[in-house]
């Protein structure tokens, strides 16, 4: 296994969490609520807990898969880091973009989205159940083209500590060439709006030119209301990290049918076989409609 410098970064996260906590109860701006906060924290060690595991699966996987690579890349030249940096950050925009338009992944990932407040707590308010399920496969190609399985979840490991920062709104803006290229936190703060019209946005973890290519990009107008459309009403960790998942399987059961069941899971969050919910699409086209 790797060294996981993720933990590493962890009391560093403490100290700039606590200082922005801080900053915030100082400037009444937007202060940390108690319960929230500490639902953010108990959801972050849970998935580190089950990241001693999962993780370990996933090294065995990609080590596997690695023994069939179609080249070998060398991590001696100053291209293989730039190849690196590129695939991993273009392989996250993919599954995070997919996890907002797909329900089986939605199920983990809306764990991080079900907070009320946008602060570097709600960075740490993360899945248990995203590995487990699958969120590993979109990295699975790159061992399978020459990238050293250590490298692949090292990489990815320096894409999460770059994210925590984004989480705050005490910084509105970076310089233009910055936001241009980088994901920052105004970018960020439109991903995490429950707005309609930032619904589905910016899904970069580094580079926003990823958002900008691919027809995802919004840029941030007035302050965004974060949370779900529909929020999960809980600041017990277990509840935020199952609830959805309780709540599809429910469905799927309740449909009617095989096709239905399946849909609940294969569809964009909101879909359902009787129109009692809606998706982002059906919203819009809706909101559209009656204007």
């Amino acid at each position: 296994m790797p060294l996981n410098i993720l933990y590493y970064a962890i009391p560093v996260f403490v100290i700039l969490l606590s200082i922005e906590a801080w900053f915030t109860y100082k400037e009444n701006k937007h202060p940390y609520e108690t319960k929230d906060t500490f639902a953010s924290l108990g959801l972050g060690i849970g998935n580190v807990l089950t990241g001693f595991v999962t993780k370990s699966i996933i090294w065995g996987l990609f080590s596997f898969l690695y023994q069939f690579r179609i080249f070998t890349l060398d991590d001696s030249k100053w291209w293989f880091w730039l190849l690196l940096f590129l695939s991993d950050d273009f392989s996250y925009y993919w599954f995070h973009r997919t996890s907002h338009h797909v329900n089986y992944f939605w199920a983990s990932h809306v764990v991080h989205h079900s907070s009320l407040h946008y602060n570097l707590a709600a960075a740490l308010r993360q899945t248990w159940t995203g590995n487990a399920t699958g969120a590993f496969l979109f990295w699975a190609w790159m061992p399978l083209v020459g990238f050293n399985p250590l490298w692949v979840l090292f990489m990815q490991q320096i894409s999460l500590i770059y994210q925590f920062w984004i989480h705050t709104e005490t910084i509105q803006k970076m310089p233009a060439w910055f936001e241009f290229i980088f994901n920052t936190p105004s970018h960020h703060r439109v991903h995490h709006g429950s707005d309609l019209k930032y619904l589905d946005k910016n899904h970069a973890g580094i580079l926003i030119i990823w958002d900008r290519l691919f027809g995802s990009f919004k840029k941030e107008e007035e302050r965004p209301q974060y949370g779900l459309t529909r929020n999960i009403e809980s600041f017990n960790p277990a509840v935020v990290a199952f609830k959805t998942w309780q709540i599809l399987f429910t469905k799927a059961f309740k449909s009617g049918s095989l096709k239905n069941g399946l849909n609940y899971f294969l569809q964009p969050p909101g879909w359902s076989h009787d129109g009692s919910t809606k998706t982002t699409k059906q919203m819009k086209k809706e909101a559209l409609s009656n204007q």
